[in-house]
């Protein structure tokens, strides 16, 4: 292992991609805490300190620190982070299931996913302006006398500027560097927050001896997590597949035989972005109505109800990973399309007729592994609230050795392991999973 990884650096392209990479994340990380200007900083940390992380604004507030990779206690450049970008590409992803304009575009090969990504950077730039200035609403109270209006408009643009330029970032990488560049901006920004969260727990020990038990248990839980998210992330069913025989002159070629994998978790972390980002904002409504008229008994139980470390939130929570999940399935895995691609290269599924019965065959085996890969997922998003609440830390804490961050940042470094596994193997390098194969 150890000399597969030596040999990366002996590979002069490889070494220059990954050295390309790493510098244009420093560069994001030295973007993040350049302030906007106009805003009094001290006072935004020192509010951030005592705002009241369990009520649903910060919770929210707390989330979405997550993904940009810091903390709301200075005006970063880089403040909105990379989740504009992603949030368009959810939003044409879907617009591409209805609309048949965008439908067509996906069909049109390089051309088309060329201009299916210029669409994307508008639509970023135009949810990055309506995300800054609600920005801007939360902190207008921090600007500097008599420089309302002028911090505002300045806070806007470079907010905007920041995350087109991350949204470049991600692109050079993508093109220059090496593995997928907003997943690693994503999971850069998810990183830099550990060492907090490690002294966190280093200052909680030294305070109280008797918290050892604490930190071993989230460290077990850590391990636990990784380990699951690796077999998950790898976990595939296999469908065998036979190649039909061809008689060519005297020769008969074809009758070979391999296999379809099929992912266990085809979604990745999709489903719980999408079932967090939806959560995040009915508690703030509700709180936000429950404050209007606070004598309503009804509103009283519905926003109880709708708190983080409350039974109906979390059961709520897993219900809408397992329909993201499904849904994620049923946009990205199309079962007649592949089963006619098998059909037109002369292949089959033993015992089954080419067709709607492979079809069908396919669709049944991605139902139920589906179910697999939703139910751990579902898993792991509640494994933070149940361990803030059992334990009595901070939610911040304990989202890092066991939560959605954890999991994003394994399946981020797998890609990226494999990728690099890739160019040793064509340049006949020994492989970094070798030892892992050979198991």
């Amino acid at each position: 292992m150890l000399s597969a990884a030596i040999n990366v650096f002996k590979i002069k392209d490889l070494r220059n991609k990954i050295l390309f990479t790493v510098g244009l994340l420093i560069i994001y990380r030295i973007g993040f805490h350049i302030p906007n200007p106009c805003f009094d900083q001290a006072a935004i940390a020192e509010a951030t300190e005592s705002q009241d992380t369990d009520s649903p604004l910060g919770r929210a507030a707390a989330y979405m620190q997550i993904f940009t990779g810091g903390s709301l206690d200075k005006s970063s450049l880089f403040g909105l982070g990379i989740m504009p970008y992603i949030t368009g590409s959810i939003i044409l992803m879907l617009l591409g299931e209805v609309m048949p304009a965008l439908k067509k575009l996906r069909q049109e090969g390089q051309a088309g996913h060329k201009k299916i990504q210029e669409y994307t950077r508008y639509l970023t730039v135009v949810i990055c302006v309506f995300q800054a200035m609600m920005y801007m609403k939360l902190l207008g109270a921090y600007i500097y006398p008599g420089m309302e209006v002028q911090g505002r408009i300045m806070g806007v643009l470079a907010m905007t500027a920041g995350t087109v330029f991350l949204m470049w970032l991600g692109e050079q990488i993508d093109e220059y560097g090496i593995g997928n560049g907003i997943s690693l901006i994503i999971m850069a920004g998810i990183v830099s927050s550990m060492p907090w969260a490690v002294m966190q727990l280093a200052s909680d020990l030294k305070s109280d001896p008797q918290a050892a038990a604490v930190v071993i248990f989230l460290l077990l839980a850590f391990v636990s997590v990784v380990a699951g998210a690796i077999l998950i992330t790898q976990g595939q069913r296999r469908i065998p597949i036979q190649q039909g025989k061809v008689m060519r002159g005297r020769r008969m070629y074809g009758g070979q035989r391999h296999y379809l994998p099929l992912r266990v978790n085809h979604g990745g972390v999709m489903p719980i972005i999408f079932a967090s980002s939806f959560m995040m904002f009915p508690p703030i409504v509700i709180d936000q109505i429950a404050k209007i008229f606070p004598e309503s008994t009804i509103l009283m139980a519905i926003n109880a109800a709708m708190r983080h470390d409350a039974f109906t939130y979390n059961l709520l929570y897993m219900v809408l990973i397992f329909l993201f999940a499904y849904f994620w399935v049923t946009v990205q895995f199309q079962p007649r399309e592949m089963a006619k691609n098998l059909r037109d290269s002369g292949s089959f599924i033993p015992g089954l007729r080419p067709g709607k019965r492979t079809a069908d065959y396919l669709e049944r085996v991605m139902a139920r592994i589906t179910y697999v890969g939703a139910a751990f997922l579902a898993l792991v998003a509640v494994i933070p609230t149940i361990i803030s609440g059992a334990m009595n830390i901070p939610f911040m804490t304990a989202s890092f050795y066991g939560g959605t961050g954890l999991l994003i940042g394994v399946s981020v470094v797998l890609d990226l392991v494999q990728k690099i596994d890739s160019h040793l193997v064509m340049r006949n390098y020994a492989s970094l999973l070798d030892e892992e194969k050979d198991r």
